[in-house]
Parts: structure tokens; sequence; C-alpha cells
């Protein structure tokens, strides 16, 4: 059976033709079954997992269900703390790391009914991979085993691509979650930089880390993120903002919607294939023909974003790793040592360079979303690479079409929007404007809609 979304799971939940421990059964099995091949999960929680099943099944039997999450069987990427449960990051210098608490994402989707399933697999530290030499193997795409999942939330796209999980956490600090749903062909989202806190969740970089939602549909994650957005005073970049509803939107009219086309950033600043430039075409022709009204919007060079988001990621990753990288070198992955040391060897001018090169860009994105209320892109180049071919220095050869929402803290979320040749998934990008979120779920739902991709899943799902 075709695992079911969220929404769809928690209509039959509410309606009882299905019960929290029957999800989460079916998980387990798909897990059991799908996991040695996809590696997408570091820690399995079964009993806890079931546990938590049968106590939302008691709360269903009695018709007091929390929330609309209440009973959906989900998972966390292996950087979110959770009390009693390894938390790795997918890093031999952490293989022994037991937390005493709940990272408060984590703690506020238990309160909230979720059951949790594990851990999941990330690229090491969420800066390198795939690595080979480490406790863990990479993650695998589930369309082809043989290809990369991109990173790093590597593990979160996998299991929810195959339903292993119904949904899960990520992080984004350069593309963390938009990548691996690009490549793995589900919906993901990247909320403004403060929405979700970060408390508890182990860190990359500090002034571009965002905690967000992976899930098969932007429907669903928007639920998701209806219970992991909202204010925390132990997260210091916390945003002190009012939480919408953000399934509000969805199903309204885009009449008089602005939607701006960056073409410049996958005609010429990162070329994407001729599949890729077909997707992105026909996802703008949905929008229009909807009622949005569609115009260019011209803004600096994708490289131009992506150097200033790289030497800021990489040199606060250094400073972060930097006593470790002293004490354990060699207990590091070589991909990730070799990442950090030559992040150790930036001088603080560049650093400072980058950040004013960042304040000048984030003025010109303020500028341009001035105009329009979303910007359209592509998520990716192209179908995933094989998992073999990924160079030794991944994502410093080309420019990141995800990087300008990084750098600039703005809104966006990934849309599958098709296959190319190799039967991989071709993936559009969707960006809004601070705090928008509720108007990305709205115009990625339409597209999502409007096509049948939602209703093909991994031929490992059905095997």
């Amino acid at each position: 059976m075709s695992p079911l979304t969220i929404a769809e799971a928690g209509r039959k939940l509410a309606a009882k033709t299905v019960s929290p421990v029957e999800l989460t059964r079916e998980c387990l099995d798909r897990i059991e079954a799908l996991n040695p091949t996809l590696a997408a999960f570091i820690t399995v929680t079964g009993e806890r997992a079931l546990a938590d099943a049968r106590a939302a099944e008691e709360r269903m039997m009695k018709d007091q269900r929390r929330t609309p999450l209440d009973g959906i069987p989900i998972a966390h990427k292996d950087l979110f703390e959770t009390a009693g449960i390894l938390t790795s990051a997918h890093s031999r210098i952490l293989q022994d790391n037991v937390p005493s608490s709940d990272a408060t994402v984590v703690r506020r989707l238990a309160d909230a009914g979720t059951v949790m399933l594990g851990k999941l697999a990330t690229l090491e530290f969420a800066l390198a991979g795939p690595s080979f030499d480490l406790p863990w193997p990479p993650a695998r795409n589930p369309w082809n085993p043989d290809y990369f999942t991109s990173g790093s939330s590597s593990g979160t796209a996998a299991a929810v691509a195959c339903g292993m999980a119904l949904g899960g956490t990520a992080t984004d600090t350069g593309g963390s979650i938009r990548g691996p749903a690009a490549m793995c062909g589900v919906s993901g989202i990247k909320p403004t930089f403060g929405r979700c806190s970060r408390s508890g969740v182990i860190p990359l970089a500090h002034t571009l880390d965002h905690i967000g939602p992976m899930a098969w549909t932007a429907q669903d994650c928007a639920l998701l993120l209806q219970e992991m957005a909202g204010f925390d005073p132990s997260d210091r970049a916390s945003a002190d903002v009012p939480v919408p509803d953000f399934s509000g939107e969805i199903g309204k009219s885009l009449r008089g919607l602005k939607v701006g086309v960056v073409a410049h950033f996958h005609e010429r600043d990162n070329p994407v294939s001729e599949e890729t430039a077909v997707a992105v075409s026909q996802a703008i022709e949905i929008l229009r023909d909807g009622g949005a009204v569609v115009s260019d919007v011209k803004l600096s060079s994708l490289a131009e974003y992506s150097s200033a988001n790289r030497v800021i990621m990489n040199a606060e990753a250094a400073a972060y790793h930097e006593q470790t990288l002293r004490s354990r070198f060699r207990d590091f992955g070589e991909r990730l040592r070799h990442r950090l040391l030559l992040a150790s060897f930036m001088t603080s001018n560049d650093y400072i360079q980058a950040q004013r090169r960042r304040r000048e860009l984030c003025d010109e994105f303020a500028q341009a979303m001035e105009t329009v209320d979303v910007l359209i892109t592509a998520a990716s180049a192209s179908e995933a690479p094989l998992i073999e071919d990924v160079p030794f220095w991944d994502g410093l050869e080309k420019p990141s079409f995800a990087l300008p929402w990084n750098l600039t803290g703005y809104p966006a979320i990934a849309v599958c929007m098709g296959f190319g040749p190799k039967g991989l998934p071709l993936s559009v990008q969707i960006g809004g404007r601070p705090f928008g979120e509720a108007t990305l779920f709205q115009v990625a739902t339409l597209l999502e809609t409007s096509t049948p991709w939602r209703q093909r899943r991994p031929v490992l799902c059905s095997s």
C-alpha cells in the first residue's frame, strides 16, 4: 500500500478508520525492509514509537486528540537533541553522545502528539559528505540507491520519500532542506530565520542556521511547521512574532499574486538541464493560469550570493569546531576535516567582507521583494548525481540556487515538478517575503495539485 500523507493520515485518525499503532507499525516495517538499502535512519526507536502510538490511540478513542499531528509517525535529523537517545551529528566525534533533554522543536512536536520513530542520517555535522569513513553509511536516494540524496538533511528526505516516516525535521544553512527535497522528490521548506527555535540543535553556522520540516506535500509541511514554529527565549535569534495558520491560504485563488522569475539564476548563473528548464517553465505557466501576475526580476549573480554564504558558513563552522579539530583531528571524516582545515585559513578580513557584502545583498533582496510576493527559480540544476561521483569539494564548484535565501533569511520551499530521463526527481524553488510561509504553502500546493507528481512514489515503497 502506498504511504499516506500526513493530511490523509490525520483525516483517517480523526474518523477512527486507522489507528496510530497501525500507522506506526507500517512505518517500522518499511524501515526494517528499506533501511539496509537506504541508510536513512541512524537510530530506530521502535519501542518508544509504539509507546507513543499507544498513548495517541488512547487519546483518539477518547476524542482527545491534541492536534492534527497527534498519532503521526515522524523522525528527527540527528542534529536534534533527544533525551536519552543518541544524537550523533553522523560523526564519530559524537558517537556516544546521549543528551539529557530534548531540543525545543523535538519537545513541541512530542507535545503535539507525534510518534517518534528515530533519528535520521545527515552529512557529518551537516557540512561534508557523502562520507564512507564514518560509523554510519551515507543515506541513498530512494528513487535509485546508486544516486545521491544531496545534503545535509539526507536521511529525512529519503525516509519521507519512501514512507518510512510521514514527515521529519531538518536544518538548512546552505540548502540542506531544499537540496535533499529536490533530489528525493519531496517537499521541504526553509522558514524565515528565527521562525523555529534552534535551541538544542547542533549548530553549523550560527548566523545562517534555519530549522524546518520535510514531508511528501507542502500541505504536510504546513501542518508540521504549525507545531514547530514559535518564539523561544532560549534561542537568541528566535523571532517574537505571531504564528499564523500556515494552512489558511491553501486552496485560495492566486489572482493578483505577483510572481517574480529570477531567470538569470537558472539560465546563466548556473544553467540547468533542459528537463529542469521545462519544469520551471511549466510551474510558471501553472501560476499564470491560476491568476498570478508574472514578471522578470534581476538580482546580483547567483555567484555573489553563494560566495558570501560559503565564506560565512565555513568560517563559522571552523570556529565552532576549532578545539575539537585540534584535539581529535583524525576522528572527523576525511571530507569534513579537509573542509574545516580550508576554512581555518580564512582571515577575519574575509569574514567581515563577506558579512558586508551580505548586508548589501540583503538590501537588494528586500527591494526586489517590495515589488513581488514570491520569487521562482530552480531548486537544483538537474537530477541527482551518482553517489560515487559527488566531488570531494561538493558545493564549491557551482553557485547554489538555495543560498540567496539562507543569506537573507527569507523563506523558500522546494516542490517536485517532474522527473528527468534517469527517472529521478526535478524540482522548483519558491521564495517569499519574511514570515510569508503561508503564501508559499498556497503557491506550492497549487503546483502539486495541478500536476500528477505527488501520485508517484519510488518503486522501493511497494517492493
